[in-house]
């Protein structure tokens, strides 16, 4: 079963350490290397790598590392650079810089303030399907999960200047979407495209790339799209999750092999769930979505990666996702990290840290 990835970056004046909208310099650059692999983002504050399709997660993470350097040059032959993080942590984000064009007119009759706050950054995670009925039954079974990797991957606790208390504020601002969030449980695929038809007449989206939930079937590739994390720090950390990922879907296909439609779990605790994760991240108690028992966050990653051992086993990724996974657990989240650079300063200068130490990981690639 092949993945790839999709990681989404701020472009930062090194000197303010603002967000800045020059995004199409530096992906005007940065593609003289990589190609289709580097795109423009919605905003003018962001960019987007891609990895080709990848049957080993050491091949993916060559690849994430390479798009990381090769945009991290682009942006210094301009005076700027580039952070992952999920959300802005300074600079002038409200209203959100959107290019013009017939389909952003669109989107900002559609959803209109919404947009004022679009600048959120994440890491997609594409795994190869057999085909659209697969696909939907797929997210069925992976819709459990999402909560704890929203959790383990929490790194946007700022919000343009300041601190949000949560870990994941990027989970939290996606929430207010009409399609966004953990996707519903669905049938068949014919159910998937009838929902999807309700919703364009209704106005929530403009074409199927405008569905925005937490896992969706591509439009375009044989692939469903894991959207549910925001982007981690480092190259590493992006690889290992990618592979967690990749061995949930593993793990769970035969069950979808079956035709087992999944679990259908009730929308509070899955709203519940989400929310407890976005706010306390890695460290702390998650909920499980099932019962609405409070569990330690230890907990849920241990049943995590005991769901996803077979398709780690089979793939050889064991080493990488536990090594990463106690990693979490000694040094914490993105979004811990984010705050320690912060603790014992004062005033704006303190996140001035944070950025320099954000711009340091996104380009090494490695846990510091």
């Amino acid at each position: 079963m092949r993945f790839g990835v999709e990681e989404e970056f701020f472009v930062v004046d090194p000197a303010g350490r603002d967000v800045v909208p020059r995004a199409r310099a530096v992906v005007a650059h940065a593609r003289k290397v990589l190609g289709s692999r580097i795109v423009g983002e919605d905003t003018e504050l962001q960019v987007e790598t891609r990895t080709r399709p990848c049957a080993t997660a050491a091949e993916l993470a060559r690849q994430i590392g390479e798009g990381r350097s090769c945009l991290a040059s682009a942006a210094a032959e301009h005076g700027l650079a580039i952070v992952a993080s999920g959300t802005p942590v300074v600079g002038d984000a409200i209203p959100s810089p959107l290019p013009h064009g017939p389909r952003q007119e669109q989107g900002r009759a559609s959803v209109r303030g919404l947009l004022h706050e679009y600048n959120l950054c994440a890491v997609h995670v594409h795994v190869e399907m057999p085909d659209r009925e697969r696909a939907v039954l797929m997210s069925n079974h992976l819709r459990p999960h999402l909560p704890a990797l929203i959790a383990l991957t929490a790194n946007s606790p700022y919000w343009a200047g300041r601190d949000t208390g949560y870990a994941s504020w990027r989970t939290l601002l996606w929430s207010r979407w009409p399609v966004a969030g953990p996707p519903p449980h669905f049938r068949s695929a014919a159910h998937y495209a009838r929902l999807i038809a309700t919703l364009r007449e209704a106005g929530a989206l403009i074409d199927e790339r405008t569905v925005y939930w937490d896992i969706r079937p591509s439009a375009h590739h044989p692939t469903l799209e894991i959207r549910a994390a925001d982007i981690p720090m480092t190259a590493a950390e992006s690889a290992a999750y990618a592979a967690l990922v990749r061995a949930l879907a593993v793990s769970l296909l035969p069950a979808v092999e079956r035709g087992d439609p999944g679990p259908v779990l009730e929308p509070e605790l899955m709203r519940l769930a989400y929310w407890r994760a976005a706010r306390d991240g890695a460290t702390g108690a998650g909920i499980d979505v099932r019962t609405g028992e409070v569990v330690p966050v230890t907990e849920v990653a241990r049943r995590l990666l005991e769901t996803a051992r077979p398709g780690l086993e089979e793939h050889g990724d064991l080493d990488r996702v536990t090594g990463w996974l106690r990693r979490l657990g000694e040094i914490g989240d993105g979004a811990r990290r984010q705050r320690s650079r912060r603790r014992g300063e004062a005033g704006r200068a303190d996140l001035h840290a944070v950025v320099d130490h954000l711009i340091e990981e996104t380009e090494k690639g490695a846990f510091a």
